[in-house]
């Protein structure tokens, strides 16, 4: 791994995740986890003060970054919830078939290499009757912005951590397997829109 990928970078997005609007965000899906979750991409534990501790048994943190880890420190310390590390990629989860309640993902989608192999894991690892809660942002609906998305994604992921700026999330969740229950979508207020359009709601395995 290259110093920028393990040092800077870790340092800059968990600065830029952790802005206001992103909190405010997060504040809308995360207190909804229950029983046993796995948070795929924990980063720098952004969203651990936002569980309910009456309602979480604990979290699996799976993140593969060791600068990311190393940013954590201070929220896993502080977590209200206990925090159980797995040091691996979304494309490599090492939980038992339907052991999991819960599956947390905020802006985790747009970086994950092969989103494909991912959401299947997640979709294997959920119990039935389990949830996947999502917050992430994607392709934008409108022709002239996705047109800006597709020209930039190429730079931009090389400078963002594999960052896509064009992902079309619900689709790829129902090409997992996965049922979308209830969605929101907007644009972030004082973001640049081929950045800032969010997708934000639960899936569920199809039946």
């Amino acid at each position: 791994m290259s110093f920028y990928s393990e040092a800077m970078l870790p340092f800059f997005m968990s600065r830029a995740c952790g802005t206001e609007t992103y909190v405010e965000l997060r504040k809308k899906i995360v207190p909804l986890a229950t029983g046993k979750v796995l948070e795929v991409g924990m980063g720098s534990g952004a969203n651990l003060s936002l569980y309910d501790p009456e309602r979480v048994d604990f979290v699996w943190g799976l993140e593969p970054s060791q600068g990311m880890r190393k940013q954590a420190r201070e929220n896993v310390a502080q977590s209200p919830v206990e925090v159980r590390w797995l040091e691996l990629p979304g494309e490599k989860i090492s939980l038992d078939d339907c052991s999991v309640d819960t599956v947390l993902l905020t802006y985790t989608l747009c970086s994950i290499g092969d989103w494909r192999l991912a959401l299947e894991q997640m979709y294997r690892v959920l119990k039935p009757g389990g949830k996947l809660l999502f917050c992430e942002h994607g392709i934008a609906p409108e022709p002239s912005v996705q047109k800006w998305q597709e020209r930039l994604t190429p730079a931009w992921k090389k400078m963002a951590g594999g960052c896509h700026l064009n992902r079309p999330i619900p689709s790829y969740l129902e090409e997992a397997g996965f049922v979308v229950d209830a969605m929101e979508t907007f644009y972030m207020e004082n973001f640049p829109r081929i950045v800032g359009y969010i997708y934000l709601g639960q899936a569920s395995k199809r039946s």
